[in-house]
Formats: C-alpha cells, structure tokens, sequence
C-alpha cells in the first residue's frame, strides 16, 4: 500500500533523502509522495521525526 504525507510535514527530507525508488519530492507546502511509484515499504514513516508518512 502506498504512503502519503500529511500536513504534519516540517519539510526537512528526511524521507526523501531515505526513500529507495526516489519517490518524494519537494511540494509547495510539504513533501509529496508519487504514488505509481511508491513500493509502500514504509521507510519514509521510519525516518521522519514528526509521523508525517502515513499509509495511503
């Protein structure tokens, strides 16, 4: 199942910087997750601070 982030993103990219198929991005008010490309392994929800990824 493939991952989202929320609103409670503080935009230090963390996931990204983590994520194994490079799926997240930059947004305008937070980081966002392509979801045709996410593999839902859920290493974004381990390495963010704030709980940010959370299963789609």
């Amino acid at each position: 199942m493939a991952y989202k982030i929320t609103d409670k993103c503080i935009q230090c990219g963390a996931c990204a910087a983590e994520c194994p198929v490079g799926c997240i991005s930059q947004g305008d008010d937070k980081y966002v997750i392509d979801q045709n490309s996410c593999i839902g392994c859920g290493t974004c929800a381990g390495v963010c601070p704030v709980e940010a990824p959370k299963e789609d």
